[in-house]
């Protein structure tokens, strides 16, 4: 488990060291029952779950390690959240994980463990309708909660990754470099209709449905939980919305065999989001849902470099190749 990056990681997975660091952060802790190493990416980061045992009961705990140091940032993100309207007795359902404290030591941030299902394999379930109904609504909220934050993203830098990964498809595969390019292209020229970009708020910018996990209930009335906010930015919502979208795509190509298997779910969630979404600050409804479009094939664009990535979808790099040519083709031809 030797992690020259994260040296203090087999420390954070000793209970009796667990126990001391722990207990700075809560001070009713009585013992570190178990530490379980959930995730571990060598170099950049690890998940480490806990189980302890405080002065008012047991509690299951997730310690976030990022090796290049204390992610300060999202974890004041997440505690803006708690504290203005996302704390788990949320009346609508929609929250964020407690944010406990900070283990600087070892660059660790501790939040309460919630439990649900990722929206991923709910989707694609008979009721996953409703689900995107109401993940639309969480977006919503996010989108119209304040949060301070440095950080921004804009349409450029969105362009920039694309410039940055897709050639590294094309190196791999040869064959692919004019179409890869031509894609690249495609996608410049998409981008120049698309200005001046709508007024910033804050977004996630890693939305889809791995980050949110549903916990039980009556339909509509279950409890959302939404995760992981270390890349949360200033930026146009519509990259949220069109990135979630553009990952049910990707979905339904790779589990269902194809890519509109689950299209009601995204006019579901997108009709849904568009309706709440239709005060006079974000404009004209219809412009929205343009730039929704733009985000969602551009996303399509840079899975095609995911797909590279993991083995297991490999097989599905062409086939995404050709998705966005066809969706770049019509986006351009109904623009020009």
């Amino acid at each position: 488990m030797l992690d020259v990056k994260i040296p203090f990681l087999e420390q954070a997975l000793d209970l009796v060291q667990a126990q001391a660091q722990i207990q700075t952060v809560i001070p009713s802790l009585t013992q570190v029952t178990t530490a379980i190493l959930v995730r571990h990416k060598p170099g950049r980061r690890a998940l480490v779950k806990y189980h302890i045992e405080t002065t008012s009961g047991p509690i299951s705990l997730l310690g976030k390690i990022r090796a290049k140091g204390t992610d300060v940032a999202s974890y004041q993100v997440q505690q803006a959240l708690w504290e203005n309207g996302w704390a788990a007795d949320s009346g609508d359902g929609i929250a964020t994980p407690e944010p406990l404290g900070m283990v600087p030591a070892w660059h660790m941030i501790l939040q309460r463990k919630v439990s649900g299902i990722p929206a991923t394999q709910l989707l694609a379930a008979d009721d996953g309708i409703p689900v995107a109904q109401r993940i639309a609504a969480l977006a919503h909220k996010l989108h119209r909660t304040p949060v301070p934050t440095a950080k921004t993203h804009t349409l450029a830098d969105e362009l920039a990754i694309l410039r940055d990964r897709l050639p590294q498809v094309a190196h791999q595969h040869p064959h692919w470099a004019t179409r890869i390019e031509d894609v690249l292209e495609a996608c410049d020229r998409l981008a120049t209709q698309f200005f001046p970009p709508p007024p910033p708020t804050g977004i996630h910018r890693d939305f889809y449905a791995d980050q949110i996990l549903i916990d039980a209930g009556n339909p509509g009335e279950e409890r959302l939980w939404l995760v992981d906010l270390d890349l949360y930015c200033l930026g146009s919502p519509a990259v949220d919305i069109g990135n979630f979208i553009a990952h049910i795509t990707e979905q339904s190509l790779r589990e269902l065999g194809d890519a509109a298997a689950l299209r009601d779910r995204e006019v579901a969630l997108q009709e849904t989001y568009l309706s709440q979404n239709s005060a006079p600050r974000w404009g004209a409804t219809a412009t929205t849902a343009r730039e929704i479009d733009l985000y969602t094939v551009l996303t399509l664009v840079r899975h095609i470099h995911i797909s590279t990535r993991i083995p297991s979808r490999r097989r599905y790099t062409e086939a995404l190749l050709s998705l966005s040519e066809t969706r770049l083709a019509k986006m351009l031809d109904n623009r020009e």
